[in-house]
């Protein structure tokens, strides 16, 4: 499979280091507007490198977008309408009118449409789907020093849509009611933010994200009825913490009560995971891990948020 990346910056470049180590696959090209950052990623990965993607993506099966939010839609489109199998980074797009329309040119195309919400292929988010079918309180937590790139958008669509499509994965469930507040601190757009979902199900998420901690942290804690499980995604560790019924009797502290099992977990780099998956979905025509209806979705729930923290600004 012939593969391209369009825009080569901090994130396109690991999807060309991928593509050129995965079996069966070729690296026929990348593309980018940085002269600079196009010849270092052609060189560093034996590619031809081009600098009008339009051009590339006649030579390809397949190829990943990484530019700016602004540019995914226009970006994104021009592939699908080439007939490229197309991977967008997250997020999908910068308005749900944009994720729909290349939504719905995908399918009337045949062609695969993924979105790289990574954390889905990290080991431990795997493992978490598997150990809990029932939440009832999910609690996230990414913060991280302010980016020298990424900041086009605000701290939802940058960090904090990682969580939502996480938790619209586990969750199943309609969101039902959403309430979010935040601010801006270096950048036009909030820098951190806060989100409390509650789903048809009866469960509730709380979702916190920043770009201005000092430290960073990378964490979900996932409630059930009689057991949660703690995932920290930066070292794909899975911890479940399991109260045990027989012991909880009278006179004895309840913290001694609580089994805690560390789960083995796959840590395969999340990146080739997901690559190798848009692969194997463009080769057999299956449904992506993290669809374009997807990527849609958690579009839209992010969206929602933002308008309610823009609108508390305007106040």
């Amino acid at each position: 499979m012939r593969v391209g990346v369009i825009g080569v910056g901090h994130v396109g470049y690991h999807h060309a280091r991928v593509y050129s180590q995965l079996p069966g696959v070729t690296l026929a090209g990348v593309s980018d507007t940085d002269e600079e950052r196009l010849e270092k990623a052609a060189a560093d990965f034996a590619t031809e490198g081009f600098s009008q993607y339009e051009q590339m993506i006649e030579r390809v099966d397949a190829v990943s977008v990484a530019v700016p939010t602004s540019l995914h839609h226009s970006v994104g489109k021009k592939c699908l309408e080439a007939g490229v199998n197309t991977l967008i980074e997250k997020p999908l797009c910068a308005d749900l009118a944009q994720a729909d329309e290349l939504v719905e040119l995908a399918g009337d195309r045949h062609l695969t449409l993924q979105v790289g919400h990574v954390e889905r292929f990290n080991g431990a988010v795997r493992k978490l789907a598997e150990v809990i079918d029932t939440p009832r309180f999910v609690e996230c937590h990414r913060l991280s020093p302010y980016p020298s790139r990424g900041d086009d958008v605000g701290v939802v669509l940058d960090l904090m849509i990682h969580d939502v499509d996480i938790v619209l994965s586990l969750v199943k469930s309609e969101v039902i009611q959403a309430e979010a507040i935040g601010l801006p601190v270096f950048s036009s757009h909030e820098d951190i933010a806060n989100a409390r979902l509650k789903f048809a199900s009866g469960c509730v998420a709380n979702l916190t994200a920043s770009r201005v901690s000092v430290d960073r942290m990378r964490k979900i804690r996932v409630f059930g009825s009689d057991a949660y499980v703690s995932v920290r995604y930066d070292d794909q560790e899975v911890k479940v913490y399991r109260k045990r019924e027989d012991m909880l009797r009278k006179g004895l502290d309840p913290m001694s009560c609580i089994d805690i099992e560390v789960l083995p977990v796959d840590k395969e780099e999340p990146l080739r995971a997901e690559l190798a998956s848009f692969v194997q979905c463009v080769e057999t025509g299956e449904k992506p891990v993290v669809s374009g209806e997807d990527g849609r979705n958690a579009l839209k729930l992010a969206t929602e948020i933002t308008g309610q923290i823009e609108e508390l600004l305007d106040t």
